[in-house]
């Protein structure tokens, strides 16, 4: 029964994240979502501002490969030095090299070209799905879902979604506020890895509670 509701919970939100990629690939690819990609972008520039655009130039860098490279190495020294926690090593990776390839992948099969709205910065390669935003969604989201298994204060969980939800979502506005991605690439970047790191969990999940381990302690039986 354990086994069942892990798998199917977590596979519901994997095939919703799923679908809701498959819309918007479908709407990049009939080249529906102009109008609402010019509108977004119009909005989120109409603000812009030194203040602004130092911000953005920050979140963007964070969200860069440099700095997800780095901050994963930390990742994955803590939890195989520090912590022991091998299997948490083996989802971590499978979450962000996987990610990372199917990113490369969908650009190349997309070949959607950068907005050329207005550009505060440069960048080269495709457009969608936004590398940025799957990273971070990946990034952030592998690293709350690990950190969340051993946090037991409600507090501290609230804490840890808000911080996860405002670096992912800053990420992918810096990339709109920039102007080197579409909403539309951003959305699709989020949904993209959304999907993949929840059918990542839910292998995870299922695997550790067909082994009888929950955290570190055995699960009861059901």
């Amino acid at each position: 029964m354990l086994y069942f509701r892990y798998w199917s919970r977590g596979f519901v939100l994997f095939l919703g994240f799923t679908a809701g990629f498959a819309v918007i690939a479908a709407l990049v690819a009939l080249n529906k979502v102009a109008f609402f990609d010019e509108y977004i972008i119009n909005v989120v520039q109409s603000a812009e501002s030194p203040a602004l655009t130092s911000l953005a130039k920050s979140l963007s860098l964070v969200g860069s490969s440099r700095q997800a490279i780095g901050i994963s190495l930390l990742a994955m020294l803590l939890l195989f030095f520090l912590l022991k926690h091998r299997l948490e090593l083996a989802l971590f990776l499978c979450v962000g090299l996987g990610s990372q390839l199917l990113n490369t992948m969908m650009k190349l099969w997309f070949h959607r070209e950068r907005p050329n709205l207005h550009r505060i910065i440069e960048e080269v390669g495709y457009s969608f799905p936004s590398g940025h935003s799957m990273a971070a969604f990946s990034l952030y989201g592998a690293i709350a879902y690990l950190v969340w298994r051993h946090l037991h204060r409600e507090f501290a969980r609230i804490l840890l979604v808000l911080f996860t939800v405002l670096i992912t979502g800053g990420i992918g506005w810096s990339r709109i506020y920039l102007g080197v991605h579409y909403p539309s690439d951003v959305i699709g970047g989020y949904a993209a890895s959304g999907a993949w790191l929840m059918l990542c969990i839910t292998i995870f999940e299922a695997y550790r509670v067909s082994q009888g381990h929950r955290g570190n302690k055995p699960v009861p039986s059901a």
